[in-house]
């Protein structure tokens, strides 16, 4: 019984980290969504009227940049709106907004959270399309042009852009294990998506037809995820558009990027239970295998499967007596694994840290967030209330 246990462990493991973007990959280049063609362009005069809408607690100290950035955007202005959210700041962004003159601001005298300010400010979008961005985040020029096109196939009802993480050779691991683990999640967005649906948006660059918005429980902790999941669930498609994206820093420390993924991992959890239809494969199909695969298995029993694999090993490898038997090596392989996390944490606050250190801590670091997730979602009592993170 337990070598059976360690082998659907191990499986499992490899299933959700290596052997879904195998799979996925197959199924994206011989199985695609019908035919991957590029999207037509339309003229400026053609573009439809969008809503960028940016939901903020306490960003004073950078609402000059972001308008700035903004205003960068190559967008017809008579075409754009800028909304600004705000949910019961106690710094001075609602006076620091009044000085532009082109943006509508919502506020909230409490700080009820992030998917309140969502839920509020949505009252107030008329245009067809509203595009989501988070404060701290500087989108590329053409970012609202290439969405938009994606909205010509009516079988889209949400396009989600790339989250990438800014560091350099001088950060620590916070930046570049972030950075490292948003690529490879990019990849396989983007291979999600060339088969069916990308599954779920990130919260930095988003967007959504209008119609589709559905108001969310004022206590949900992964509002990107859920209102770009709860559109799939109504039969569209999520689309990924690498080439337009949102650049942001890295966490500033360790200690901070453990505090979000913590929460993104109840968030994970809280999901699950919020979503259990889209486990029906009989119903969603290609959408219920990738939601599966991608996010349910990671969030919830793979991490446990993971940390049973050293104990089960020597458990079963001292019933053998042989040296060379498979139970052995695979203990030595996890033990090389986790040394070189121990290493990567013992330098974590270091900048010149090797890949072969770095992303094994960073591995660990996710999947033990993702334990200690349970724990946050049981005992947080004000789970919806934002909790903003510090960054570089």
């Amino acid at each position: 019984m337990l070598e059976f246990i360690f082998w659907c462990s191990l499986l499992l493991v490899l299933y959700t980290y290596v052997g879904y973007a195998i799979v996925i990959y197959v199924l994206a280049k011989y199985r695609p969504y019908r035919t991957q063609e590029e999207t037509v362009c339309q003229r400026k005069d053609e573009l439809p009227e969008v809503t960028l809408f940016i939901a903020a607690y306490n960003e004073a100290d950078i609402i000059a940049e972001k308008m700035a950035n903004c205003r960068a955007l190559a967008y017809p202005n008579h075409k754009l709106k800028i909304l600004w959210v705000i949910d019961g700041s106690t710094d001075h962004s609602e006076v620091l907004l009044q000085q532009y003159t082109d943006v509508q601001v919502v506020s909230s005298p409490l700080r009820k959270g992030k998917t309140a300010a969502i839920n509020h400010g949505m009252g107030v979008v008329h245009t067809p399309i509203v595009v989501f961005s988070d404060a701290n985040c500087l989108l590329n020029t053409d970012a609202l042009t290439i969405i938009v096109q994606q909205f010509n196939d009516p079988s889209i009802g949400c396009v989600s852009g790339e989250k990438r993480v800014a560091f350099t050779d001088a950060d620590t691991i916070s930046s570049k294990g972030e950075g490292t683990y948003w690529k490879y999640e990019s990849l396989l967005k983007k291979l999600d998506f060339q088969y069916y649906s990308a599954v779920g948006a990130a919260g930095e660059l988003f967007a959504i037809r209008t119609a589709l918005f559905t108001v969310m429980p004022e206590d949900t902790l992964l509002d990107d995820f859920m209102l770009s999941m709860g559109i799939a669930q109504k039969g569209y498609r999520i689309a990924y558009t690498p080439d337009a994206y949102a650049v942001e820093s890295g966490s500033l420390n360790m200690e901070e990027e453990a505090k979000r993924k913590r929460r993104i991992a109840a968030g994970g959890w809280q999901s699950i239970s919020r979503l259990l239809p889209l486990l029906n494969i009989f119903d969603y199909g290609k959408l219920s295998f990738q939601y599966l695969s991608h996010r349910v298995l990671r969030w919830s029993v793979t991490p446990f499967a993971l940390f049973a694999l050293l104990p089960l090993s020597i458990i079963i490898g001292l019933r053998h007596v042989s040296p060379y038997n498979v139970f052995h090596i695979i203990f030595v392989g996890q033990v090389l694994f986790y040394l070189c996390a121990a290493f990567g944490y013992l330098n974590k606050d270091k900048p010149k840290v090797s890949k072969l250190f770095y992303i094994p801590y960073y591995f660990i670091f996710m999947n033990v967030n993702v334990v200690l997730g349970i724990y946050y979602l049981l005992g947080n009592q004000h789970r919806g209330i934002w909790e903003k993170s510090q960054r570089k």
